[in-house]
């Protein structure tokens, strides 16, 4: 069995897509999932599924859902890796092999990628981001979020993605691939034009394009807009960048990787 919060809500069971009831019961079961192998406080769910103002029956709504929750994971298979939701003071704890969930998954590469990425081996740190971020088919919780979700764990999650793409981005910079990452840094930083760090990466995948004059006016448009919405200038890092670029600095030219 396996569970998916990185686009929709789904659980799998070789290959088949089961079903997760109504829009109560799939949030519940997500939140679990969010909170694997945790205890999660009845309290906690309320609070989660209604904003800090549940109705009377919100707890039976709860218990229902759970009774579901625990139908349908019990239905499918009896072996040892089978997931279970237990009742636990003071609420419930979704006992369950955090590998079969894409969000833990995507965090354990993402790890390794980071690992390799100190060891020097950016080939591999780049794979292995490039795998975590594969797991991703769209916004987490995508099906929740649209009824309404806005729970603070899907904020920090999207932070995550962005920040592997990131990694990913300087993993394939230092090996050189600045050419083929700058389409795809330019929609991003379109989409996020106050993201420093992908600016930067934009700018130094430009420069070592060729393309300095365009570097340069990265920089101008992000510090626009640095100073327009948040009266800020640009970071030392990226001020930094724009005078090496300048002055062709030998520190950022396309590094020479050995073996």
């Amino acid at each position: 069995m396996h569970f998916h919060v990185l686009g929709t809500t789904e659980v799998t069971h070789h290959n088949h897509h089961l079903e997760l009831g109504g829009i109560r019961q799939r949030a519940i079961l997500a939140y679990l999932l969010l909170n694997a192998n945790k205890v999660v406080a009845t309290s906690q769910l309320l609070n989660a599924m209604w904003n800090g103002n549940p109705p009377p029956t919100a707890r039976k709504m709860v218990q229902n859902a759970v009774s579901g929750i625990r139908r349908m994971l019990t239905t499918t298979t009896t072996d040892t890796t089978t997931p279970a939701l237990h009742t636990h003071p003071p609420g419930y704890q979704l006992r369950i092999d955090t590998e079969t969930i894409d969000l833990y998954r995507f965090r354990r590469l993402v790890r390794e990628g980071r690992h390799a990425t100190t060891t020097n081996n950016p080939h591999h740190a780049a794979h292995l981001l490039t795998e975590a971020l594969t797991l991703w088919r769209g916004r987490a919780l995508a099906d929740l979020v649209e009824t309404g979700t806005n729970w603070s764990e899907l904020a920090a999650i999207e932070d995550e993605r962005l920040s592997a793409l990131e990694d990913r981005l300087d993993a394939q910079l230092a090996c050189g691939k600045h050419r083929e990452i700058t389409p795809e840094l330019e929609i991003l930083t379109t989409t996020e034009p106050m993201r420093e760090r992908l600016c930067h990466q934009f700018m130094l995948a430009l420069y070592r394009s060729g393309r300095q004059v365009d570097a340069l006016r990265v920089y101008r448009r992000t510090r626009e807009a640095l100073i327009d919405n948040l009266g800020l200038e640009p970071g030392r890092e990226l001020q930094q960048l724009q005078q090496r670029i300048l002055e062709h600095d030998a520190k950022i030219q396309t590094p020479v990787l050995v073996g």
